[in-house]
């Protein structure tokens, strides 16, 4: 039996949360596989991480992302991070995932391995097809190393890199709210540690970083948000499970 195809319009859904962050989600894709894109609104520009599927244009359906100056980053180069990436003037990754973001094929960002219809409860609108799904890069790229500032004139989110999920994975830290933007490194959820260029001795080191933290909320790739003490007794945990 296909599945039903969902109206544009419907694709996308937003969820005001505290402290002026927005989630931005896909919720027609399972839970499991649903990227969560953050917006964060600041006094001289915004700020979003990361840019979901793309099968459906961002910006011209979610009016949030196009109404001001924004800094677009994406947290790492999976499929399902990236795929409305090309519709930002700039787009902002770590180095270590330049040349993926410059050349996203299906192989390298997973698509291959992970899009068929195992993700969706409805498909985007046609034409979207399996076969055919391709992501374009953006325009242009600019890179981010460890300990970055990105300053949205009242707030400043600083650039953690993160590697273990991918070896350029970065989570985003503002300090003055305890709040922590940390990619797919961290969620409340099964984490994938298995990927082409995942790595468990990195990964391991990556947490101990977060870890050390004094962090208030944890904004992750996927699943709800949650609190830094939930992001602690997860960390442990990982750590105990292995032999970190």
């Amino acid at each position: 039996m296909s599945l039903l195809r969902i109206a544009a319009d419907q694709w996308y859904r937003t969820t005001p949360l505290a402290d002026g962050v927005t989630r931005i989600d896909e919720p027609w894709i399972r839970p499991f596989y649903r990227c969560n894109m953050w917006y964060v609104r600041g006094r001289e520009r915004d700020l979003l991480v990361d840019f979901g599927l793309g099968a459906v244009p961002l910006r011209r359906h979610v009016s949030l992302v196009a109404e001001r100056d924004l800094i677009a980053v994406a947290s790492h180069t999976h499929f399902d991070h990236i795929g409305a990436a090309c519709e930002f003037d700039i787009c902002h990754v770590h180095a270590e995932e330049e040349d993926i973001l410059a050349s996203p094929d299906r192989e390298r960002t997973l698509a291959e391995g992970f899009l068929d219809d195992a993700m969706f409860e409805a498909l985007p609108p046609a034409p979207f097809e399996y076969h055919t799904y391709r992501i374009e890069p953006p325009r242009r790229i600019v890179t981010l190393e460890d300990g970055e500032t990105i300053d949205l004139g009242d707030r400043q989110f600083m650039v953690v890199h993160t590697p273990g999920h991918s070896p350029g994975g970065i989570a985003l830290w503002e300090a003055a709210t305890g709040t922590l933007i940390s990619g797919d490194v961290i969620y409340d959820g099964p984490l994938i540690e298995d990927t082409w260029h995942s790595n468990l001795t990195d990964y391991a080191a990556s947490l101990r970083r977060l870890r050390q933290l004094p962090v208030r909320v944890v904004h992750g790739g996927h699943f709800p948000s949650f609190s830094g003490e939930r992001l602690q007794t997860m960390i442990d945990a990982w750590l105990r499970t292995h032999d970190a």
